[in-house]
């Protein structure tokens, strides 16, 4: 099957062009803006410059069967100034449906859409979890611009046959993590005490290599045609437990102290860093039934196994 990858540059783009070129069943292409300094050996370049603008879909897309687009200007919070709404309209709406477009006009047959758990909202209760039946409350500019996304590639997908699928994942991890969840491995391999020990929250959290496995079963499995997903590792972690798994696996000792969330909040909103506080304090739950009937998928590896693989290569890196 030949493949074309968009963000093949990016954290999951270039987790899953490895994986594809490692199989023998997929020829891989990937398109970037420009070709990495470091690429995936056995995948194919095509620098494209500024997506929004492309239109050589008709020759780069000759003989592909299956697009995966999983570039996107990734959220960054507190990133509502006028140019970044902007930049995201532009990144994750106009150039996913331009792609998805010519897509439609070479023939590929199904178009893989890398979107966010943010869409359905930006929290569930302890003893709910988000389906992809819940109706969308997307919480930032972000999560609206993936919304808008999806809403035109169902009209498309109505307009031209091209088979769209849409993923919503919930937080990534995984080897060459970055971001906050980075930042929480260093924190806890530092030593720090972090005031986690009296927030009895749950989280959904999805493994690098479980999306990219999800991934690869929505590019081949034949119910997979027209459906949005929901996926995680199937099982659910308090952000004092997640703080204590990364300190078995990095060999130090957890420091979990146990502050009210209460003051924890009111203190984080003093100093502008309530979104952050509240993804550390907050519950959010993904119900992934319907990946496991509909399709027969369930996680590659447990939570446990994917937070070993991410410290191991957080080391070795």
């Amino acid at each position: 099957m030949k493949v074309l990858v968009t963000g093949a540059a990016g954290f999951v783009g270039r987790a899953l062009a490895a994986k594809l070129a490692a199989l023998d069943q997929f020829e891989v292409l990937a398109l970037t803006r420009f070709k990495p300094v470091n690429p995936v050996f056995g995948a194919r370049y095509l620098p494209a410059g500024d997506l929004t603008s492309w239109t050589q879909g008709r020759t780069a897309l000759a003989g592909v069967q299956t697009l995966v687009h999983a570039a996107a200007r990734v959220h960054i919070l507190n990133d509502k100034t006028a140019e970044s709404l902007v930049e995201y309209e532009r990144v994750n709406v106009a150039v996913t449906l331009n792609l998805a477009r010519q897509a439609a006009a070479a023939g590929v047959r199904r178009f893989v859409f890398l979107s966010s758990i943010g869409v359905n909202g930006v929290a569930t209760g302890l003893d709910m979890a988000f389906s992809e039946a819940d109706q969308p409350q997307p919480h930032n500019p972000y999560a609206e611009s993936k919304l808008k996304a999806e809403l035109g590639l169902r009209q498309i997908a109505e307009e031209t046959g091209l088979e769209v699928v849409i993923i919503r994942p919930p937080l990534v991890y995984g080897p060459g993590v970055r971001a906050n969840f980075a930042a929480l491995m260093h924190a806890v391999q530092g030593g720090w005490p972090l005031p986690l020990g009296a927030v009895h929250n749950l989280r959904s959290l999805v493994a690098m290599d479980n999306l990219v496995d999800f991934i690869i079963t929505c590019m081949t499995h034949p119910q997979a045609a027209y459906q949005t997903f929901l996926i995680s590792d199937g099982k659910d972690v308090s952000s004092a437990d997640l703080v204590r798994g990364l300190a078995r696996e990095l060999g130090v000792t957890a420091r979990v102290l146990p502050v009210p969330p209460w003051i924890l909040l009111l203190g984080a909103k003093g100093l502008g860093k309530g979104d952050v506080t509240q993804r550390l304090c907050g519950s959010l739950r993904v119900d992934i039934t319907k990946a496991q009937t509909l399709l027969g998928w369930s996680p590659l590896i447990s939570l446990d196994e994917g937070l070993r693989r991410t410290v191991a290569a957080t080391r070795k890196s």
